[in-house]
């Protein structure tokens, strides 16, 4: 909770009840949603009953319930305060921020403001790597899809740009894919890398005016490439992203981190259960994480299933997997 809300927000409670208390009524409007569809998400997911008595919500249900709904219901007001939206996408990612008692609350002025968004973590992850990214030259992040690794760095990267920090946007990624190959793909070569990149144009285009964007690209501040594409340059004054690192191989992933030139920030992406290698192959991104542990000027964050933000069937669907994958490596792989 941000001081500004509680300056404008109390509470009491007794065995049974939470009283809350809220001084701004036009921003309870948005607070509590259309026909009050944020509070009833907000009871689905945190187990509290929620009751409005004009600017009063009162809370009901087990005291770890209500105790979640109330800060979940202080940190999407104090969003509100500062400007920002509330929906279910932030309502959900207050509930990851809140429920997540094993990990320290990161969420206080962590934002990456951009020309088109203002972008606050949705876990406690989230807001780690952040901050990693902040502090860090070189960071990892590690983990399913889904929990924001390309999007929050793309969103790093583009502030950074900005802002002046750096004078160069690299993009990147292997051209590995799913078992396919760019030999197959219609088109000349631009044509057959495209499809491999436009996750990162997306990104890219999420972050910046289109007009900007095209206008950086002809001007080569920005650079979308192949990871071959890397190979044999030395990156100053950049940030340079390199994004499915689970699918370079040891070489290709050594030939990319020494690219690394003054006044540079890199952020290596990938996810190791997704790796497309052929088999037998050794991840580069399992292989450089093996071999760079003990150097504690880089920064490495693991997401896990728990921090993944897009639809909550995403959650379940990649812990499924999951449970599936532990099920077949204990039973030695049969059924395969």
């Amino acid at each position: 909770m941000t001081k500004s809300s509680e300056a404008v927000a109390t509470h009491r409670e007794d065995a049974k009840e939470t009283f809350l208390t809220f001084d701004d009524n036009l921003l309870l409007a948005a607070l509590f949603g259309e026909h009050s569809r944020n509070l009833a998400l907000i009871e689905k997911r945190t187990g509290a009953s929620i009751t409005t008595r004009g600017n009063k919500v009162i809370l009901e249900g087990p005291k770890d319930a209500r105790a979640l709904a109330r800060s979940v219901l202080y940190e999407l007001y104090a969003r509100l305060e500062r400007g920002l939206d509330v929906g279910s996408g932030e309502i959900e990612a207050a509930i990851r921020m809140n429920g997540d008692l094993t990990r320290p609350a990161l969420t206080g002025g962590i934002e990456v403001g951009t020309v088109k968004r203002r972008i606050t973590p949705r876990s406690p992850r989230q807001a780690e790597y952040i901050e990693k990214i902040r502090e860090h030259e070189l960071i990892f992040g590690i983990g399913p899809a889904g929990t924001g690794k390309t999007y929050l760095a793309v969103a790093s990267a583009a502030a950074m740009l900005l802002s002046g920090e750096v004078d160069r946007l690299i993009l990147s990624r292997p051209a590995v894919e799913a078992g396919e190959r760019l030999g197959f793909l219609p088109g000349d070569i631009n044509e057959k890398i495209d499809p491999y990149l436009r996750p990162l144009y997306d990104a890219l285009y999420d972050m910046m005016p289109g007009n900007q964007v095209l206008k950086r690209l002809q001007e080569g501040q920005i650079e979308v490439a192949p990871l071959a594409f890397m190979r044999g340059r030395t990156l100053a004054n950049a940030f340079v992203i390199l994004d499915e690192a689970q699918n370079t191989t040891p070489m290709q992933m050594k030939m990319f981190l020494t690219r690394m030139g003054e006044n540079s920030k890199m952020v290596v992406n990938g996810d190791p259960s997704q790796v497309d290698l052929p088999l037998g192959q050794k991840s580069g991104l399992i292989d450089a994480v093996d071999t760079l542990s003990d150097i504690p000027e880089i920064g490495v964050v693991r997401f896990t299933d728990q921090d993944v933000v897009r639809h909550h069937l995403v959650t379940k669907v990649v812990q499924a997997y999951n449970k599936s994958d532990r099920r077949l490596s204990f039973d030695g792989g049969k059924g395969r």
